[in-house]
């Protein structure tokens, strides 16, 4: 087994766990050192448009630790190979009472009524909804993209803010989904798109094409446009938050 390899990815993350499998060990098994990072240009915006080198040199007391880490590979694939199936029951394991829905909705009106208030320049308005399993929140108003920010990283955050906020005071699980200005509708579209052009390129070219970090609702997205598309296959790679769709030529 070489005792040190040079791996390359689009990211540091994809050159390390390529390094990883070569070596055939774990990250805490290795030391690592960024060796070069190369600008490239790259058709798709969504992709990683740069090529990252990375050394991988084993340490040289692993053989106490060789065994949790063995046992910690065959974790992992299991988590990838269940993403799907837990995408699917997200909405069935968190069903909520009518008194937590209402307690939930409670806590949501008062805090962003109050946020509505301290931004009343951008004459927010907000409407509250609800289902079996979530909260919705829709805002509307003038000049608030801020509120969104690059492919929807402010909304993501906010709306965990707002899912701590209705979960106040509850039991079970209150999960909440922030809308803002119609920006998932036309997410969706965008992903869909994408999606459907991506797997044209996977089928005709045979690569495979490694996406940027999405969040797990983003990568759902992807999952579902393309599992009736029997010539692709898609899975997930790599940890939350930076946690990336593959495409790969369903073989």
């Amino acid at each position: 087994m070489p005792k040190s390899i040079i791996s390359e990815g689009k990211t540091s993350t994809e050159a390390i766990e390529k390094g990883l499998k070569k070596l055939n060990v774990t990250k805490n098994m290795v030391e690592i050192k960024v060796l070069e990072t190369e600008k490239k240009k790259s058709f798709f915006s969504i992709l990683e448009p740069r090529i990252v080198k990375v050394e991988l040199t084993i340490k040289e007391n692993i053989k106490n630790t060789e065994k949790a880490e063995i046992k910690e590979k065959h974790v992992k694939p299991q988590k990838e190979k269940i993403e799907k199936e837990s995408f699917r029951r997200m909405g069935e394991k968190h069903k909520l009472s009518t008194e937590e829905r209402e307690i939930a909705k409670s806590n949501l009106t008062t805090f962003l009524t109050r946020f509505c208030q301290d931004l009343e320049e951008h004459e927010i308005i907000f409407e509250i909804g609800e289902n079996e399993s979530y909260i919705t929140v829709q805002l509307e108003g003038k000049d608030i993209h801020f509120l969104i920010g690059y492919r929807g990283e402010v909304l993501n955050a906010f709306q965990s803010i707002l899912s701590g906020i209705a979960n106040q005071n509850v039991q079970g699980k209150v999960n909440v989904i922030l809308d803002i200005e119609g920006y998932r509708g036309k997410r969706k579209k965008t992903l869909e798109s994408l999606a459907d052009k991506l797997s044209k390129t996977v089928i005709k070219t045979g690569k495979t094409i490694t996406l940027e970090p999405m969040s797990a609702y983003e990568r759902k997205i992807i999952h579902t446009r393309l599992q009736g598309n029997h010539k692709v296959r898609t899975y997930s790679i790599g940890e939350e938050p930076h946690r990336k769709v593959v495409i790969a030529l369903n073989k």
